[in-house]
């Protein structure tokens, strides 16, 4: 009946089997089905609907269903905001939490009991719970049995053994001792499979209020945990335990959250409640605290020190001699006050009230003793200020004004390989970054802003940085002040006279000696072609190009006004197409709508070319195409940045547009524009009264620009470089979209911005 294996019936006799005994005595229950389906019933019961009278959690510590609460109901928690909570809101302009409330905001969903959780030695067995018992000597057992609701456990040919009542950890002793009446040499071990599961209330301001089953081993946290623990209104500081009528605990979560305090955190007995009253007022503290919240108040003898002891204490900013309490009085006619105080011992002591708001500031954070360096330095400092101090004691020497771009500048000048050194930079790029390693400084001018502490104005106290470091002792090294700043700047930062500035001017092409050189204030072109050993043979003068980055970045700013206003040429004409629409009913709408699509496209791809076009910042001489000499040359001070290229005598001239073949053709002397459109072939679309010329110095000639021998362009000489541009012949109903086929307008604007020939193929390809 039990599952036990008996050999014949003297195995039943109340004495040890004799070492002569055939067949050994085995208790056992391992294969029994029906024993094996009781000590599921023994275990815990499947979790069911909290919030019923039946409600199951199951056995398990510390893990909540999501409940689901009736029809229409969501299964998440729903946020609920306390009317105090509402109140700081409109106060502070900030959502405040409730402190402890993220203790229960992640709970898991779902639940698993305990299975292989150790049993506490402390543990009284009861009705329910599983043990599993083995011995192996004289007799072999391997027996699972379930304590019934008398408290026993029935093992075959041992009998019946009370256990209701006793500590885990006394088991062993009482099972052995049973065996030890009838059989000797057995060593018995005892461990424990499912316990009793038992039945709680959950009560009160509750967030999942119920009848739950939960394991015998849970605590009252872990059954909080489990409900969800208190609602809005419910208080985390009196979670009491109710046995048979009277109250046997009172948890203060507020020390479990805070301090992990466990002290009052009692196990749970069959037909307990717990009960979550209301909570009796709130506080919140604000600003500078480590954990900003709405804390809750036990009793009337809560003070500061011990709500900011659940804070966590204030951070090293907050500033402990100025705090503000807001205090809330309904007997009178104005109900909000405010106080401030200091966070001394005794203002700590102070008791709080319901509705009170304690705001603790942040210190300024302003150095009583420091003095400030900053610009063209090394890297900005915040020094102690010392009695007597001056700025050069704030800047030793000038390595301090060599800025960490200046030292990155010239560190990535070369990069060191396995066997050689080889350049970072492009060889385009390297004449351009000649002189450029160090930041230049005003040496002329530096400052001192000083606060004023009486008024708090600020003066200015300018001195000469140079001077500072040429006559230490002179007026220049003034005397600072705390809180003094201390700014130095660079030439770029404050633009100095022309005869103080890095002039450094980049020749190249035809001349003895290109290279980058160091100008004076006064020099020239001229200057500038004698130390590089003036022009060669070959140089070709009309052709020499000067490049000013002042200039290019104003031909910018002018290309960005002239694609706006291009921009707004083209929504003009699209209005003007679209009266003309309207007007003409007779044409189908449809096509022309097309047409008008189409050129619009057209037009905004031309500008977006036009755009993307980049000025060079030439300067076009307006010489003579057949001068020779250099010394014609206009007498222009040099910038720094200047490029100066002088060309060799090119060979050929360039035609493009409405040709057959867009060739480079050989320049002969005294050749015509007529002779070169001979020589290409122009096409049927060619509008040739509107060809031009881009010169090779950047100038533009069209047949408006003068008078000629042959009365009109083509008989124009053209020099070596030139370009001679055909456009076609297109005709439309706007002339817009004339401007935009390529005529000479266009090669007027390109000639402003010293584009040239190229760009104007862009454009058209």
């Amino acid at each position: 009946m039990f599952g036990q294996n008996i050999p014949d019936p003297a195995a039943t006799a109340a004495v040890p089997a004799s070492p002569t005994t055939p067949r050994r005595v085995s208790i056992t229950n391992r294969n029994a089905g029906a024993t094996a389906a009781g000590s599921r019933a023994g275990g815990a019961t499947a979790p069911r609907r909290p919030g019923s009278p039946d409600a199951a959690l199951g056995a398990f510590p510390g893990a909540a269903p999501k409940a689901s609460w009736g029809e229409g109901q969501q299964e998440e928690d729903v946020k609920v905001l306390t009317e105090f909570q509402k109140f700081i809101f409109d106060s502070v302009g900030e959502e405040l939490p409730t402190f402890g409330s993220s203790f229960f905001a992640n709970a898991p969903s779902t639940f698993a009991p305990i299975l292989n959780s150790p049993v506490p030695s402390e543990y009284v067995l009861g009705p329910g719970d599983e043990l599993l018992i083995r011995g192996w000597g004289t007799i072999d057992i391997d027996f699972r049995a379930t304590i019934d609701r008398n408290g026993t456990i029935t093992i075959p040919t041992i009998g019946s053994v009370v256990l209701a009542g006793v500590k885990a950890g006394d088991a062993d002793d009482i099972i052995r001792s049973a065996v030890a009446k009838l059989y000797k040499g057995v060593t018995v071990n005892v461990n424990f499979g499912q316990l009793r599961a038992i039945t709680i209330y959950v009560v009160g301001q509750a967030k999942r209020p119920g009848t739950y089953t939960v394991s015998s081993l849970s605590t009252l946290v872990t059954a909080l945990f489990a409900s969800g623990g208190p609602n809005a209104n419910g208080s985390m500081r009196r979670v009491q335990v109710k046995r048979a009528g009277r109250v046997v605990a009172e948890l203060d979560l507020y020390a479990f959250i805070a301090k992990g305090d466990k002290s009052a955190d009692v196990k749970l007995l069959d037909g307990d409640s717990i009960y979550i009253p209301a909570a009796t007022g709130y506080i919140a503290l604000v600003g500078k605290v480590n954990s900003p919240a709405i804390y809750e108040l036990k009793t009337g003898g809560d003070t500061i020190e011990s709500m900011l002891d659940f804070a966590g204490g204030m951070p090293v900013v907050a500033d402990p001699r100025r705090a503000f309490l807001e205090r809330i009085d309904p007997s009178k006619s104005r109900p909000r006050s405010v106080e401030q105080f200091a966070l001394d011992s005794a203002s700590l002591k102070r008791s709080l009230k319901d509705g009170d708001v304690l705001n603790i500031t942040s210190i300024t954070p302003e150095f009583s003793n420091a003095v400030i360096l900053r610009g063209n330095v090394d890297q900005p400092v915040r020094a102690p200020f010392k009695a007597g101090m001056r700025i050069s004691d704030l800047i030793p020497s000038r390595d301090y004004l060599i800025t960490r771009a200046s030292v990155k500048r010239q560190n990535q000048v070369i990069a060191t390989g396995q066997d050689e050194q080889v350049t970072n930079e492009h060889v385009d790029t390297i004449a351009a970054s000649v002189g450029n390693l160090v930041d230049e400084v005003n040496w002329d001018y530096a400052v001192v802003e000083r606060i004023n502490r009486k008024d708090l104005s600020v003066t200015l106290v300018p001195f000469n940085l140079g001077n500072v470091f040429a006559n230490p002792a002179g007026a220049d090294n003034i005397e600072l002040q705390p809180g003094d700043t201390v700014t130095v700047f660079s030439q770029q930062d404050v633009a100095v006279p022309m005869n103080k500035r890095r002039v450094l001017v980049r020749i190249e092409g035809e001349v003895k000696v290109p290279g980058v050189y160091q100008m004076g204030a006064d020099d020239t072109l001229q200057t500038l072609l004698a130390k590089a050993g003036g022009p060669t043979a070959n140089a070709y003068l009309f052709g020499t190009a000067f490049h000013r980055d002042t200039v290019r970045k104003e031909q910018e700013i002018n290309l960005e006004k002239a694609a706006r206003r291009l921009e707004a040429q083209l929504t003009k004409e699209q209005s003007q197409a679209v009266a003309n629409q309207q007007a003409l009913a007779s044409v189908n709408p449809q096509v022309i709508a097309a047409q008008q699509q189409a050129q619009a496209e057209l037009a905004r791809q031309k500008i977006l070319q036009f755009r993307q076009l980049k000025p060079t910042g030439r300067i076009a001489f307006n010489l003579d195409p057949k001068e020779r000499s250099f010394a014609r040359l206009p007498q222009v001070k040099l910038e720094n940045g200047d490029r100066v290229v002088v060309p060799a005598t090119p060979a050929f001239v360039h035609v493009i547009g409405a040709v057959n073949v867009e060739s480079s053709v050989l320049w002969k002397p005294n050749e015509r524009v007529k002779d070169y459109l001979k020589v290409a072939g122009v096409t049927s679309d060619a509008d040739v009264d509107e060809t031009f010329v881009i010169r090779a110095d950047g100038s533009v000639i069209s047949r408006e620009s003068g008078n000629w021998l042959f009365g009109s362009i083509g008989g124009l000489e053209v020099m070596p470089g030139d370009s001679v541009v055909i456009p076609e012949k297109f005709d439309r109903e706007t002339k817009w979209t004339k401007f935009m086929r390529g005529t000479r307008e266009w090669a007027q604007i390109f000639s402003s911005f010293g584009l040239g020939a190229a760009a104007i193929k862009t454009l058209r390809d």
